[in-house]
């Protein structure tokens, strides 16, 4: 089985985050404040591309006191990828900054689970707790996505090609899933928002925005059953990630990341 090149590519920023922003309950650790990153992610063997979300664009920046670094489809152009003939993207969830700018992808087909589209549309979204975390005119672009033939629904494990496989997690939303990736370094786990920073499944400590906190936690194990180790896991919104691994090429220092090469960077020790 050929392995897959895997890439993080950070677009946006949040600085100024407090402990109690990334991590439930009251911490007492030293190093609990952090930023966050946030970042697409592709998986790509020879003519197989995979887009794995798609971000934010200016405009939900500016709304949500984000930071824009980079607009997707021009992170994307960094790795000679055109957004607008990707043929399969991957959507870990629908929260704002995972599911928008699904325009910029008119060829693609949206693999999600079945379970995250009914949480989206469903009565939880009559809760502003719970539908905060989405832009309702992402949804409504989903929704047009489906009715225009661009969505494949999973229900659990999918096997999308040998080497790349989507589980169903569930706790961050219902129907979050995660990626389990063949790379030249084994198995490697993208595990989106099934935690946001290093510290939150190296603590099991959940993230604040949640729909099951029981299913985050169980998720925090899933993710560590399905990496080859502590070292093949990478967080959704750690800043971390952008100093352990390398980046693609000289050009792309600071935007995209190597995660198909073992961490090797500043502070590239992961906690076994």
């Amino acid at each position: 089985m050929l392995p897959f090149e895997l890439y993080a590519i950070r677009y946006a920023r949040h600085q100024g985050r407090a402990a109690q922003d990334n991590y439930m309950g009251s911490v007492d650790f030293h190093d609990a404040d952090s930023d966050l990153d946030y970042y697409v992610w592709v998986a790509r063997r020879g003519d197989e591309t995979y887009v794995v979300d798609t971000g934010f664009d200016e405009a939900a920046a500016r709304a949500r006191g984000r930071e824009l670094l980079l607009p997707v489809p021009e992170g994307l152009a960094l790795l000679g990828i055109d957004a607008a003939a990707v043929r399969d993207v991957i959507l870990t969830h629908l929260h704002y900054d995972h599911a928008g700018t699904l325009d910029r992808f008119p060829r693609a087909t949206f693999h999600i689970q079945e379970a995250e589209s009914a949480y989206a549309t469903g009565r939880c979204m009559c809760h502003p707790a719970l539908r905060h975390p989405f832009n309702v005119e992402d949804i409504v672009q989903f929704v047009r996505k489906l009715y225009g033939g661009q969505v494949r629904f999973h229900r659990g494990t999918t096997e999308l090609s040998p080497g790349l496989s989507l589980h169903l997690v569930g706790g961050h939303t219902a129907g979050l899933q995660v990626l389990r990736v063949w790379t030249r370094r084994g198995w490697v786990v993208l595990a989106s928002d099934a935690t946001h920073l290093y510290g939150n499944i190296e603590r099991g400590i959940p993230f604040p925005i949640v729909h099951n906190v029981g299913d985050m936690l169980d998720g925090h194990r899933l993710v560590y059953s399905l990496a080859d180790s502590p070292r093949h896991v990478i967080p959704g919104h750690d800043p971390l990630v952008m100093r352990r691994y390398p980046a693609a090429s000289p050009a792309t220092e600071g935007k995209v990341a190597r995660l198909d090469v073992p961490p090797s960077g500043q502070d590239a020790r992961v906690i076994e």
